[in-house]
């Protein structure tokens, strides 16, 4: 875990059109620790990598959601070892350490890394009998809930200026890509490592830190969470 390197922020290189809007301030700030986020440990392509999760409501109550790329290659295999660590907090896991039983991802991302489609789905094996959402608590998740909403974003950034260390969130109203994508346009100045934080909208889970566009300093992109998510979600969450 000590030796783990942020999954970089990926995505759409290009920079054609104008960007979107959506306000806020871009300046992430830190806060406390919350049980409900925490940071993702995982191999992939024979490195060590960190991003960020959610602990999500669920029928099975095990159900961290993330980024598709923390979970798969897209396209290519699936992430091996991995680990959520809830209010990670300098090396602390004061949740414990949950390990996954099973990884879900969208077909778009699978088979083509479709990042209108960047969310994934982790199960965790229980633990003494307990659930992970009955230890750390959860958010539920909403789909098709539309533009123009106000988020609150976390996650586990790591990359410069961060240092994966601590939990910290972006708040702002956000618009919408208008340079080839579906996802929403957020103020923030999170780097990689926030990869897979949860966006919550009106208390729920609405979108994940997912990528950034070159040459476009201190804003973040979610993707919507629409049908085909909900389909895996749903997948995923009784499984």
């Amino acid at each position: 875990m000590e030796a783990a390197i942020p999954m970089e922020l990926g995505g759409p290189r290009a920079t054609k059109g104008k960007p979107g809007s959506g306000g806020g301030s871009a300046k992430a700030v830190k806060v406390d620790e919350q049980p409900q986020f925490g940071k993702v440990f995982f191999t992939m392509g024979g490195s060590n990598y960190v991003c960020s999760g959610t602990a999500t409501t669920s029928s099975n109550q095990d159900v961290v959601t993330t980024a598709d790329h923390c979970v798969n290659e897209g396209p290519g295999g699936f992430a091996t070892n991995f680990a959520f660590v809830p209010a990670y907090d300098h090396g602390a896991a004061p949740y414990g350490t949950w390990v996954a039983e099973s990884l879900f991802t969208t077909g778009a991302w699978a088979n083509g890394g479709d990042f209108n489609h960047d969310v994934g789905f982790a199960v965790m094996a229980e633990q003494g009998g307990q659930s992970l959402t009955d230890v750390t608590g959860c958010y539920p998740i909403a789909f098709n809930q539309g533009y123009g909403l106000t988020f609150d974003a976390y996650g586990y950034p790591a990359a410069k200026p961060y240092d994966g260390q601590d939990l910290w969130r972006c708040s702002g109203v956000a618009g919408r890509d208008t340079r080839g994508t579906t996802d929403h346009r957020l103020p923030c100045s999170m780097t990689g490592g926030s990869s897979g934080g949860g966006w919550i909208t009106g208390g729920r889970l609405n979108s994940v830190n997912s990528f950034g566009y070159r040459g476009e300093k201190d804003v973040m992109y979610g993707p919507y969470f629409g049908t085909t998510e909900q389909s895996v979600y749903s997948t995923a969450a009784s499984s």
